[in-house]
């Protein structure tokens, strides 16, 4: 016998209700041509959550008792082709978006196949209650029709359980969603192993939801979370893919510092950053790390560094760069792979560890290679800066030094940053984050920035050069070749160590006087 679900109710804006009513009117023109079981509609999982908590939600998935959400979303589309339909419910033509079926993938744990439209500027996916079985001998479930419990019991927390039934008006709650939801927890609906063990993505969802809601972990999914068999389950079955976007969204949500903290916890640091296409991957020591990932969250609460660090941005891209750096910031206490003869440098471990752990952007690796392989320059003019050394007036090997950097990756602000984070893991007091030595540490990095802004370099890799390759050419007589890169430098370094002069006969000299070192051949 079905368990009789607890019961709530939700206050729907008036878009909201507008879209309600036309779902009804399609699954009431769907019974009118069958005459099996009556459609019952629910909206779904995060939403209810959402509008329970008082958040605002655009993004709605409906559950559909005996159809497919394919089936049922080109039924929306035939009727709001009736006249009388968009006339009832107020529909103007930018109402009804395009439909798109996105096809389920169990080699990487896309079990479900969906289908999404736009309605009313609202985002909705469709898809039919269904149930899962695993079979022993396969980590993929078979898929079918099943009802609003057995959907709620293989969904991944109890809080993501819940249903809003479209026909009766109220909240359903066939686990314990709705307690859970006053008690601020994340619990599985089954067993917490089998639960992590049908789709190990599980563990890094609950992690995103926890430091997301600023709930808690129930301490029974804790203690498995870690389990070995989970965290190679996590490491072998899912895709690197997914276990990057579950990161991602992670580090630009509401709190990336707990997500970190909950990973540092629960033990998924290796299992998320790694390849695991390598048996003999190394692991860094992660004794210090919190140093670290802390010490970015007191730079951005406080809204110190901003030169380096737009806390305000209205991209959340710089942030989230910014917390991915401070989670990889163990990989630089390890040696990096050395090369063979004349092949190519490989890669450090810490852009393997994101390359292949996440599958991001190679945007971000490159960021990640510059900032590891930057950061001994960047600290030792750091340090030059602190102690007042007699080169620190020169212009052009700071301006230089920020365009190599911006170069190699990148984002050279962020570069600096990831040094600061570096160092911060020896010198970041974590007892007392107002201390005179946490204070003192914030002050040279200050010092370095103000330093920066007094010689005027911070868009020194912005630079617009004073003279091009083919406008020196002509000025030596030679033609474009291999020489012209080392000689467009030296007539950047020139250029700033003389501002405020617009000809470039001087950096053009300059070179002239250095034909042989640049190896520039003899004029024709």
């Amino acid at each position: 016998m079905a368990t009789q679900p607890a019961i709530a109710t939700i206050e729907l804006t008036p878009t909201e209700a507008q879209l309600k009513g036309l779902l009804l009117d399609v699954a009431h023109y769907v019974d009118s041509q069958s005459t099996s079981e009556p459609v019952i509609l629910r909206w779904a999982g995060g939403w209810v959550r959402d509008k329970l908590l008082g958040i605002e939600s655009h993004d709605i998935d409906t559950a559909i008792n005996n159809m497919t959400g394919e089936a049922f979303a080109l039924k929306i589309q035939e009727l709001c082709a009736q006249p009388s339909t968009s006339e009832k419910h107020s529909i103007s033509p930018d109402d009804i978006g395009s439909l798109h079926k996105i096809a389920k993938n169990p080699d990487k744990s896309k079990h479900l196949e969906t289908t999404t439209i736009k309605l009313f500027g609202l985002d909705l996916d469709f898809v039919n209650l269904r149930k899962e079985t695993y079979m022993e001998d396969s980590r993929n479930p078979q898929m079918e029709f099943g009802t609003a419990e057995e959907d709620a019991l293989r969904r991944d927390a109890t809080v993501n359980a819940l249903f809003y039934n479209l026909n009766t008006g109220q909240v359903e709650d066939f686990t314990t969603g709705l307690v859970d939801l006053e008690s601020k927890l994340i619990r599985t609906p089954l067993e917490p192993l089998q639960t992590f063990m049908d789709d190990p993505l599980r563990v890094l969802r609950l992690v995103r939801f926890a430091s997301r809601l600023g709930f808690a972990i129930d301490p029974a999914a804790e203690e498995v979370m870690g389990d070995v068999r989970v965290l190679d389950a996590l490491k072998l079955k899912i895709s690197r893919e997914r276990v990057g976007t579950e990161l991602e969204k992670m580090l630009k949500g509401k709190d990336p510092r707990k997500s970190l903290e909950y990973i540092e916890h629960l033990g998924l640091y290796h299992t998320i950053f790694t390849d695991p296409t390598r048996p003999n991957m190394p692991v860094p020591d992660l004794s210090r790390w919190r140093n670290a990932y802390e010490c970015l969250n007191y730079i951005m609460k406080n809204q110190l560094l901003t030169s380096l660090f737009d806390v305000s941005a209205q991209t959340k891209e710089p942030s989230y760069y910014a917390w991915t750096l401070s989670a990889l910031v163990p990989w630089t206490q390890l040696d990096e792979l050395v090369q063979n003869g004349k092949d190519k440098r490989p890669l450090p471990y810490i852009t393997l560890a994101v390359r292949e752990g996440l599958r991001p952007t190679n945007k971000l690796c490159d960021l990640v290679t510059a900032a590891h392989r930057n950061r001994t320059e960047v600290l030792s003019l750091k340090t030059a800066v602190v102690k007042k050394a007699a080169h620190i007036h020169e212009r052009d090997t700071f301006g230089m030094a920020i365009r190599h950097w911006d170069a190699k990756g990148g984002h050279w602000r962020l570069q600096v940053l990831f040094s600061l984070l570096v160092e911060s893991m020896q010198r970041w007091d974590l007892e007392d984050t107002k201390s005179a030595n946490n204070s003192d540490f914030l002050g040279e990095w200050q010092s370095f920035i103000d330093h920066l802004h007094v010689l005027d370099v911070m868009d020194a890799a912005s630079l617009e050069r004073i003279v091009n390759g083919t406008e020196l050419a002509k000025a030596l007589g030679v033609k474009p070749g291999r020489w012209m890169a080392g000689a467009l430098e030296v007539c950047a370094a020139w250029q700033f160590r003389h501002p405020h002069v617009t000809d470039p006969a001087g950096a053009i000299e300059e070179v002239a006087s250095r034909r042989k070192e640049l190896q520039i051949p003899s004029s024709s």
